[in-house]
């Protein structure tokens, strides 16, 4: 089972401002992918190391460096002296498990957000921090391993069409936004996949596997209304904020990414609601379940009390009973056993106990 919840430790007493990497260790070197691009170049390369990023800071162009892998702190405190990105926003950078939020400097803006995954083999919910500042003319983003849901902006810099390579680096930052809005969609058409499945095992043949699964998904949608709702007010931020660094013209998208954010919580708070109804189909299969076992059980000892009854009678052991000494009533008996059963499965048939 995914932890969706990471426990963080940090040693108590260091002063603010202390870049400590909290998390998981998902690979074992750092990855630096740059790409610099323009209306007439583009560049893509992975660089070896981070220096070879610096030149790029005061060029006209935009320039977009993706970190993979937060371990190496050294690299991390690099890019902070280089860009002047302030102690905290590289000590919210490490720790991994920050709730989305946006912070808005002089000469950069600080994102937060999370991305999510699908894991189609394990399936379960995966997710991951995503840390973007936007400058004037440049795009960091810090992700904690390989892999992402950007593909799709890159290929439209590598196609060098569209509108992206004539817009500046806020533009890039909305289209990193609204890659990963969009993965929610996804997402969540996944788990009410899941959710159809589980109401027809549910309904047919309630196990404790079931219950266990609910719950799962119950965590995860948690854990989903945590991760959105923040960034909801993040992307209303980003609109309200006046700077420099965001263009008039690039309102405008991020206005649909915020409707795009508002109809993922509206999907969220409506699996929410179905896994409670799933929940309630589950009891209520399981007392049905019990229900009809009951009855079975009610109806067999309902049948033996007359027949026990009778041979009660008969099993006494009084001289003076005068069945006792007739031919026949031994077969007689049970002719009269009989007579009951079929009256009372009768009778149960009839009231539809049966």
């Amino acid at each position: 089972m995914t932890r969706l919840y990471k426990k963080t430790r940090k040693q108590v007493g260091l002063p603010p401002g202390t870049i400590v990497f909290l998390g998981e260790k998902r690979i074992e070197k750092t990855r630096i992918t740059l790409i610099d691009y323009d209306e007439t170049h583009f560049q893509e390369k992975i660089v070896e190391n981070i220096e070879e990023c610096f030149p790029f800071k005061d060029e006209p162009s935009v320039t977009w460096i993706n970190i993979d892998g937060l371990h190496d702190v050294e690299l991390i405190e690099k890019i902070g002296k280089h860009f002047d990105i302030h102690p905290l926003v590289m000590e919210d950078i490490v720790s991994v498990g920050q709730r989305p939020k946006m912070d808005n400097f002089d000469n950069y803006i600080f994102i937060v957000l999370k991305m999510l995954f699908y894991d189609e083999r394990k399936n379960e919910l995966q997710a991951e921090q995503v840390s973007l500042l936007v400058g004037k003319n440049y795009v960091i983003s810090f992700q904690e391993r390989e892999g992402d849901v950007f593909d799709p902006v890159r290929q439209r810099l590598r196609n060098q069409k569209g509108r992206i390579l004539k817009q500046g680096a806020d533009y890039l930052a909305y289209a990193l936004l609204d890659i990963c809005v969009d993965s929610y969609f996804s997402i969540l058409e996944k788990v009410g996949d899941r959710m159809e499945f589980l109401d027809g095992a549910i309904v047919e043949n309630p196990n404790p596997e079931n219950l266990q699964e609910i719950q799962t998904m119950k965590r995860e949608m948690i854990f989903l209304r945590k991760s959105v709702w923040p960034l909801r007010e993040v992307i209303s931020g980003l609109e309200r904020l006046e700077t420099d660094l965001i263009k008039e013209s690039t309102d405008i998208y991020l206005r649909d990414v915020y409707d795009h954010t508002i109809q993922v919580i509206d999907t969220i708070e409506a699996l929410r609601d179905m896994i409670s109804g799933l929940l309630d189909i589950y009891m209520s299969s399981i007392s049905n379940k019990m229900n009809e076992v009951m009855k079975v059980l009610t109806i067999i000892a309902t049948i033996f009390i007359p027949i026990t009854f009778i041979a009660g009678i008969y099993g006494m052991n009084f001289e003076f009973m005068p069945e006792l000494k007739f031919q026949w009533a031994y077969p007689v008996v049970w002719c009269v056993i009989l007579a009951v059963i079929v009256g009372m499965m009768t009778y149960f048939r009839r009231k539809k106990w049966l």
